[in-house]
């Protein structure tokens, strides 16, 4: 039965890479725009099922933060419409201080969601 071990470099690799097929060199490209060099193409096309399948894992949760975080300001707005209601004084420090600690870890996510810049695609962060 064939290994189905990950190897960690070779979805790392992928994870940096842009699959479409370079005519100056035929071969992919890392994201950046530098073409592989003989040795990462064959060690790209080494790669087994079971580690393109967990490349495209990660890429599917990457796509899914960049949804959250594009979806993050009309989400933080909806969370915080309660609480403003609320106040006669409609300022952030008013709203803040009717949250639980639940509503306030939630509140900090979303407000980092919103501020926060954008993380690029690297293997095994998401």
């Amino acid at each position: 039965m064939p290994s189905t071990e990950i190897r960690p470099h070779i979805v790392a690799l992928l994870c940096h890479s842009d699959f479409e097929l370079r005519s100056d060199t035929s071969t992919w490209s890392h994201s950046s725009g530098r073409p592989f060099t003989e040795e990462e193409q064959a060690t790209a096309l080494s790669a087994t099922k079971a580690e393109f399948e967990e490349f495209g894992a990660q890429h599917q949760r990457y796509m899914e933060y960049l949804r959250t975080k594009e979806e993050s300001p009309n989400t933080l707005q909806s969370f915080l419409a309660p609480f403003m209601e609320q106040l006669t004084q409609k300022n952030l420090g008013n709203a803040v201080q009717l949250m639980t600690t639940p509503e306030r870890t939630e509140f900090d996510r979303l407000l980092g969601l919103s501020i926060d810049p954008i993380r690029p695609f690297t293997a095994n962060t998401f």
